[in-house]
């Protein structure tokens, strides 16, 4: 009895004491014990783990974790504070400002580690100081990583030169790779910032379309910020939002790189992390297939129902990085199993995940763009998502999804992941229009001279706009794209345009440009995703002298982030604004910001700008 009694007691423990352990959520909001305010895009890691989250706009998160563990608060330019998760649910924190040690804070994916000034002294001490400049922060020696150049859009004239010809480009990783830069303490390679990039990576207030048409044209114009001789034109195109419910069933390929380069926490694990994210977004008409490579390529998992999610992340979990890489061989696998599975009038695409160091098999720039040519062929869209640093190859990247009907986006963190594959799943997985091409036709009685701002890789010849078989860009479910030009007007004399006047010609404007209004012409280009036509759309753009304060946000920010970017890359066009000027429009132009992602690429300018005004 007293035996029975015992094995009773015990089991009574163990059973209370497993219930103690049990997981639960934890919430809370995190604010700055400075003024109360809330912070957004606040890291929150489980000790000892990678499990985390981070804080949303109003600086509430939500972790599911057990009582007794340690959750670790960080955030750039704020003391890191541990906090022991105990018996409540809501677990409120406010975080210390740490100006002085803003320069020493190196972020990597979730976690921030702090060094005291003798040890950052004496790891930097072949600099000549301390706290140099970010100008002034080398690479390490080890460092592999691949971009390719790019020569800065220049003035053209009106009048010799009336077209402007380029493909659109929703990508965004030069914006998060960028990001890793100077989370890191350092400053982003020139060839690395894509201004149309940086400004496409933010969603903008965009009217959805009314009509036929996939997509909607904005347009605005008024002065430059960094140049009030000259003027700035915002062309924007909204792509019409497709509910989830509604959009057509998908044959998904995840190509996921398990080479021996990928065994990194922030490339394979944080990758495995990332695509079970988008597990969850499947539905059950979907399907999926799992192709890996590393010396060789392999499938991995056959086409699995997106219901069945459990089989499909046990194959996640499963895989291991090691060996050489073979991406040219995973490639034809994976196009291949798209193939096999095709659904006709489905989303048919392959999901790429590497850090692009292909290193046997085809894997030259060159070739790679060929293969990549061919299997657009048969109807099968692509996604590229970088991981990894030191080694990794932006250019391959881009290669291959400019040529291959497909979207890049490069995943540093875990909130990337969830921008790119749960919040922006449609416009990420899903195409609505493609081959979309712009023409513009500026007026010569009006405008002097222009520069497209960014897109300098994604230039077009002036023929290539009416001919069908010139690829071009695609637009996704609810994306938006933006471009920007910086005109000079007629009559205005700039440092930055002066031609002499031809000997031997003499080009005269027409009577009807001087009459009309219109400042420019701009055309439409684009094909349905199974089309092989194109479609062509045509809107004036009438300059109606409206002031900088006047303008929306979304004329702002667009400028805001583009100013940005002609900073990093040392433009000479930029030569009399700096970062605080970029901050100041950014904050009035941040708008509803429901994610917080404007509010993190201002504290981004705020901190890199403090460094940089130090040389």
């Amino acid at each position: 009895m007293k035996k029975s009694l015992w094995i009773l007691a015990v089991f009574t423990l163990l059973t209370f004491g497993f219930t103690a352990q049990e997981s639960r959520t934890i919430t809370g909001t995190v604010t700055a014990k400075s003024d109360g305010n809330a912070i957004p895009g606040v890291s929150i890691i489980i000790k000892g783990t990678q499990n985390g989250t981070s804080t949303d706009v109003n600086g509430f998160y939500s972790i599911t974790s057990t009582p007794g563990r340690t959750l670790v608060f960080s955030y750039i330019g704020y003391v890191t504070k541990e906090v022991k998760i105990g018996n409540s649910a809501i677990l409120n924190i406010s975080l210390e400002e740490d100006v002085q040690s803003l320069q020493e804070v190196v972020v990597t994916g979730y976690s921030i580690s702090r060094r005291s000034k003798k040890d950052f002294a004496a790891a930097e001490e072949s600099k000549a100081m301390a706290y140099a400049p970010a100008q002034d922060y080398q690479r390490p020696q080890w460092n592999t990583e691949e971009y390719d150049a790019i020569e800065e859009n220049i003035f053209r004239e009106a009048l010799k030169n009336p077209l402007s010809t380029f493909s659109i480009d929703v990508d965004a990783a030069s914006y998060s790779n960028i990001r890793r830069f100077i989370n890191n303490g350092q400053r982003p390679p020139i060839d690395a910032v894509r201004i149309e990039e940086l400004v496409n990576y933010f969603d903008y207030d965009y009217d959805q379309p009314k009509g036929e048409d996939p997509f909607a044209i904005h347009t605005e114009i008024s002065t430059a910020p960094w140049n009030n001789k000259h003027k700035l034109v915002h062309i924007g195109l909204q792509g019409k939002t497709i509910p989830t419910d509604q959009l057509p069933p998908s044959n998904l390929v995840f190509l996921i790189d398990v080479s021996g380069s990928m065994d990194e926490p922030n490339k394979l694990p944080l990758l495995k992390s990332s695509f079970k994210m988008l597990v969850e977004q499947l539905r059950p008409q979907d399907h999926i297939a799992m192709v890996v490579y590393a010396g060789a390529a392999g499938l991995v998992l056959e086409p699995t129902a997106g219901n069945d999610k459990r089989k499909i992340l046990d194959a996640l979990d499963q895989l291991q990085a090691g060996g050489s890489t073979a991406g040219g061989a995973g490639i034809n696998l994976a196009y291949a199993i798209a193939k096999q599975h095709f659904k006709k009038e489905g989303n048919n695409r392959v999901i790429l995940a590497t850090d692009g160091d292909f290193n046997i098999g085809e894997s030259s720039n060159a070739s790679m763009e060929r293969l990549i040519e061919e299997k657009r062929k048969d109807g099968i869209f692509l996604t590229v998502l970088g991981f990894g640093m030191g080694n990794y190859k932006d250019s391959k990247m881009e290669i291959l999804a400019d040529k291959g009907n497909g979207n890049y986006a490069y995943i540093d963190n875990i909130t990337e992941a969830r921008k790119v594959l749960v919040n922006e799943f449609g416009g990420t997985l899903f195409t609505i229009a493609k081959d979309v091409k712009l023409q513009i036709e500026f007026n010569p009685a009006k405008v002097k001279a222009y520069r497209l701002i960014g897109y300098e890789n994604r230039m077009l010849k002036n023929e290539d706009f009416n001919n069908d078989k010139k690829d071009a860009g695609d637009l996704g479910s609810g994306h938006t794209v933006t471009a920007l030009y910086e005109i000079i007007p007629v009559g205005v004399e700039s440092e930055f345009f002066k031609i002499d006047d031809l000997k031997y010609q003499n080009t005269k404007v027409d009577p009807k440009a001087e009459k009309s209004k219109e400042l420019m012409t701009i055309k439409f280009r684009y094909k349905k995703p199974d089309g092989d036509v194109s479609k062509l759309i045509v809107h004036p753009l009438i300059d109606a002298n409206t002031i900088l304060a006047k303008t929306s946000d979304n004329f702002r920010w667009s400028a805001s982030v583009a100013a940005f970017g002609m900073l990093l890359r040392d433009s000479e066009y930029i030569k009399n604004f700096n970062y605080d000027a970029v901050v100041q429009m950014a904050q009035h132009a941040r708008g509803e910001d429901k994610e917080g992602y404007r509010i993190e690429f201002i504290n981004m300018v705020k901190s890199f700008g403090a460094v940089a005004s130090r040389k």
